[in-house]
């Protein structure tokens, strides 16, 4: 095989790898991007774009049905999933080449193939490029997979996990949705708003747990006035396949019947097959790569980002971790920091948070209080017809510094990057009071959140004093 030298290699070309890159080249090293599959990874093919697609079409269809609020007639709607299906498949096609088309632009030579470590400065590259890469630092960014569970396995044609699903061209009657977390529920608002039945079934005792009480009360509420049926504390024990479709055993309680079903339990690490071993690289849980603040592995010259290091299963997060990582493999001390990791949840209602929830502020040892602004109550969204939902700020009494923030609504995802930002720097209520917010805009919810939190509402009716 013929070898290649090179300043640093990636492994993976997804949201973290072809990030890192990037940067890597940016700051003067020679780098090799291996990918073994399509270039963009989980993210760009069968995870973020690919799904927020499709739900924009639910959107829009979620619109029209709505359209006499507005005052506009409509007549009898109808929609063609196959080709939902297909804008879905031009869409992920038009950015990957044009992320081809930046990687080449930044002098980075792409190796098409499988790769695996021959040693700690050796890796083997195997596939449609054949070679021996020789370099002084390497990034791993391999990502996950869904995870299957052997008791109700994926066939991929009645139940599929959630790589699957996006290639369905007609839609299901009934669906299941084995899992209530972030990407179930994804799944289950856009196949409820294309009016399929949806079953939510969570073994946990609420949907969405994990992005606290009132995220996770206000979301079941949501679906349950759009008709998605919600089982929680329920544990899946099988699925038989039977001539009319599926039958779901759960632990002592009645199976549930439907068309196809959405296993959406959780995602599995990939870093077996790399050579792991040969390169005397540490794995944690799960076959997770252990890493330091510095995204460095056990072995110097050796960085590991994005799901693979079972931190945070995001792609913003493995894009970050990719710029640290990049920055040291190039010389320039950088660390990563998670004090202000924002999450969306692209639902109907939208979900987005960033920093602690009240329940995780108050287990630090936080005198935290609350600031809740229901958009009802907001000017923009009712000239919208998008009352529902909310925007609230944790905040720290003792100092006034803001330590998390939810939102549930209309534009959450765009709206949380303000509290992104505001929790980077440390910054405190006083100063989102002290910030002219413009009117009307969604965004002026967080100053009004910020206002109750300080117990001097302007556009809500003051507490009661006892």
């Amino acid at each position: 095989m013929e070898k290649k030298i090179f300043d640093l290699a990636v492994i993976g070309s997804g949201p973290g790898g072809y990030v890192a890159a990037i940067k890597a080249s940016q700051m003067g090293l020679k780098v090799c991007l291996i990918e073994k599959g399509l270039l963009g990874g989980t993210c760009l093919n069968v995870g973020c774009i690919p799904t927020k697609t499709l739900l924009a079409n639910a959107h829009v269809m979620h619109k029209i049905t709505h359209a006499a609020e507005y005052g506009i007639v409509t007549g009898p709607v109808t929609f063609d999933y196959g080709k939902m299906k297909a804008r879905k498949d031009s869409v992920i096609d038009k950015i990957r080449k044009s992320l081809e088309g930046l990687i080449l632009s930044n002098g980075i030579t792409i190796l098409r193939g499988q790769a695996e470590f021959l040693s700690p400065r050796e890796i083997k590259v195997r596939g449609q490029d054949n070679a021996i890469v020789q370099a002084e630092k390497t990034i791993i960014a391999t990502g996950s997979e869904p995870l299957d569970i052997p008791a109700f396995p994926c066939d991929h044609k009645k139940v599929f996990n959630s790589t699957s699903i996006l290639e369905l061209t007609t839609l299901p009657k009934t669906l299941a949705v084995i899992g209530g977390g972030y990407i179930g529920c994804e799944f289950a608002s856009l196949f409820s708003d294309l009016g399929v039945k949806v079953i939510i079934l969570e073994a946990l005792p609420s949907i969405v747990m994990l992005q606290g009480k009132t995220v996770a009360e206000s979301l079941t509420r949501a679906f349950v006035k759009k008709g998605i049926e919600i089982q929680t504390g329920v544990m899946v024990e099988g699925i038989d396949h039977l001539d009319s479709g599926l039958s779901v055993r759960l632990k002592d309680k009645p199976a549930i019947a439907c068309d196809m079903a959405l296993v959406s339990i959780g995602r599995k690490i990939i870093s077996s097959g790399l050579g792991i071993e040969k390169a005397g690289i540490a794995l944690g849980e799960k076959g997770m790569i252990t890493v330091n603040e510095k995204m460095e592995t056990s072995v110097p010259g050796i960085y590991a980002i994005g799901d693979v290091t079972g931190k945070y299963m995001l792609a913003h997060v493995a894009s970050h971790q990719g710029i640290i990582a990049a920055a040291n493999a190039a010389g320039q001390p950088s660390r990563m920091h998670y004090n202000a990791v924002p999450a969306v949840i692209f639902t109907n209602p939208e979900i987005a948070t960033v920093g602690l929830t009240l329940e995780q502020a108050q287990e630090a040892g936080y005198d935290a209080a609350i600031g809740k602004f229901p958009f009802q109550a907001l000017g923009k969204s009712v000239a919208s017809i998008e009352t529902e939902g909310f925007a609230q700020i944790i905040v720290d009494r003792k100092n006034g510094q803001i330590l998390g923030a939810q939102v549930v609504g209309n534009e959450a995802s765009t709206l949380i990057a303000e509290m992104g930002i505001a929790i980077a720097n440390e910054l405190t209520i006083d100063c989102v009071t002290d910030t002219i917010h413009a009117h009307p805009t969604v965004a002026e919810a967080w100053l009004e959140a910020a206002l109750m939190a300080n117990d001097t509402p302007i556009h809500f009716p003051p507490k009661v004093k006892k």
